[in-house]
């Protein structure tokens, strides 16, 4: 079995191979032959048997680009894992306001075609004092601002889609809990936590992430997000954070090329080359 795993174009500045290296290694052990393949230059898919869009980041610079990749891999003769109609789903952070519109507990989102002081005032008005905003074509917390009371709209969001919610303090408390799934079944559970003064939690941000026990109802909300999705996640990572009150809310639902921190799960990530195992031999083409 050859699998291609979209890593990010060459000039992508990030450090990936963290990531990618912990997930090659775990579908090697399972016995499946693994090419990374850039996903700017990915052509002559015919010869894999499945394409694995686990390190696309990058992808939200070249939105148009990576729209007509998934548009390539939907009518392609063997599948993509995860689907590309999730992947497109997932692509725009809008899905936000679909799945509270479901009933699926999610920090509280508005999403503004422009964003503008007055648009922001609207925000306030309905979020209160404290909000973060973010594009909705975005990942890795490019383009994310907190905005303090009577703080202005920062330049490079004036105009633009952006999507915003109000700050939840238990991200510099608490932090952001990360489930992951694979196959519908839970796996492992990291916390990641911002580094003093910041309230991003990536790595590359001076984020840092500890293995933990799911939080109380985490996995229920878990379950209960993807089931809203429109098609079923071979790989998922569930981000989620506690409310005012306690309870838990969905701030993202990781599906195109999510860190997957194999190196907290069990067996080094066995599960997830099994999951991937069973849906290429059940999916669909494309």
């Amino acid at each position: 079995m050859r699998v291609a795993v979209l890593t990010p174009a060459p000039d992508y500045w990030e450090q990936w191979d963290w990531a990618y290296d912990s997930e090659a290694a775990a579908l090697r052990a399972a016995g499946i032959d693994v090419e990374p393949l850039a996903w700017t230059e990915a052509r002559d898919l015919e010869r894999f048997d499945a394409v694995l869009p686990l390190v696309v980041w990058g992808y939200h610079f070249r939105f148009e680009q990576w729209l007509e990749l998934l548009d390539r891999l939907e009518g392609r003769a063997r599948p993509t894992i995860n689907p590309p109609a999730l992947l497109r789903w997932n692509s725009d952070k809008s899905y936000l306001e679909q799945l509270a519109a479901n009933g699926v507990a999610t920090v509280p989102s508005r999403s503004f075609a422009t964003l503008d002081e007055a648009a922001l005032a609207e925000a306030r008005a309905d979020f209160g004092d404290q909000l973060v905003v973010k594009p909705l074509i975005s990942a890795a917390a490019d383009g994310t601002y907190r905005l303090g009371p009577g703080d202005p709209l920062p330049g490079a969001a004036l105009g633009q889609r952006m999507l915003v919610q109000p700050f939840m303090p238990s991200i510099a408390t608490t932090g952001e809990y990360s489930l992951i799934l694979f196959g519908g079944e839970f796996s492992h559970a990291i916390v990641k936590r911002p580094k003093p003064g910041d309230f991003r939690v990536q790595p590359h941000l001076g984020g840092s992430d500890m293995a933990c026990d799911p939080p109380p109802g985490g996995i229920a909300l878990a379950r209960a997000a993807l089931a809203a999705a429109p098609a079923r996640a071979a790989y998922a990572r569930v981000d989620m954070i506690a409310d005012n009150d306690g309870g838990l809310l969905i701030i993202e639902l990781e599906l195109i090329e999510p860190a997957l921190f194999l190196h907290h799960a069990p067996e080094q990530g066995k599960a997830f080359a099994s999951a991937i195992k069973a849906a290429i031999g059940n999916s669909p083409p494309g």
